[in-house]
């Protein structure tokens, strides 16, 4: 590969930024990314984000923004209710202006769940599809990559069913060799400055990340001994942000 296209190629390559405020995609903002990712719930690994945020974020933010829809932490495998509010909420986001919507269903036994996804697919037109980490749960990632494909989704965001996408390099590589340009994939989970090279040479087409660092909260008064979630491991009182300048690093990596 010479120079120039190398170069091409790395201005082709995207930084998406997992954000669950305004002042976090703020900050992907300043940092250089090239798109978001709206998300809430963090310590469930993200769900749909409402409305007024979403809103938000398309006012004071001029980066893509692409709104999760994801009705309930826990597993990927949703019943006709969740199916139906994943559909309204398609169909809100679509109304409120958001660039992408993404969006993950299996089936029990493992696979993907082609026909309803196809179906969110069909709705979500225009807009692009990204399928999320769903596809880290799969039984067969190889296999669930050619029904994603057949969807009409247009990226896949994966660790390579690994915790962190550092550790599951192995499977990315697969992916995107198996892929040929016929879908973008997406490295997302623990992706950093340091690791990001490292990432990049399996072809990814995109980096995901948080950028999260977090703060103390301005409370004074502090109530123990009762978690809000029911899980005492998750903090009450510290603020979690993206640090606009990890993302900043990152994007350094990827346009280098």
């Amino acid at each position: 590969m010479s120079e120039m296209q190398s170069f091409e190629n790395s201005k082709l390559r995207k930084v998406e930024v997992c954000s669950f405020s305004l002042e976090s995609s703020l900050a992907a903002e300043k940092g250089g990314a090239d798109r978001i990712e709206l998300c809430a719930s963090p310590f469930e690994g993200g769900t749909t984000p409402s409305l007024g945020l979403t809103l938000k974020v398309l006012q004071q933010v001029s980066l893509q923004v692409n709104a999760m829809v994801r009705p309930r932490g826990g597993d990927f495998c949703y019943d006709e209710t969740e199916f139906e509010v994943m559909k309204a909420e398609i169909e809100a986001f679509k109304n409120a202006g958001v660039h992408g919507i993404v969006l993950g269903i299996l089936l029990p036994d493992g696979q993907v769940d082609v026909v309803r996804t196809k179906e969110l697919v069909a709705l979500a037109a225009p807009l692009p599809v990204t399928f999320h980490r769903a596809i880290d749960f799969v039984k067969d990632p190889l296999q669930a990559l050619e029904d994603i494909i057949a969807t009409g989704c247009d990226l896949i965001l994966t660790s390579g069913c690994q915790d962190k996408a550092p550790d599951g390099v192995v499977v990315i590589e697969q992916l995107v060799k198996q892929a040929a340009g016929r879908i973008k994939i997406m490295a997302g989970s623990g992706v950093n400055a340091e690791n990001a090279q490292a990432l990049l040479a399996t072809g990814v087409d995109a980096l995901h990340l948080t950028g999260k660092v977090s703060r103390d909260s301005r409370m004074t008064f502090r109530k123990e001994g009762i978690a809000l979630g029911g899980v005492p491991s998750v903090p009450e009182y510290d603020i979690s942000y993206t640090d606009w300048e990890r993302i900043q690093g990152v994007v350094k990596q990827v346009h280098a």
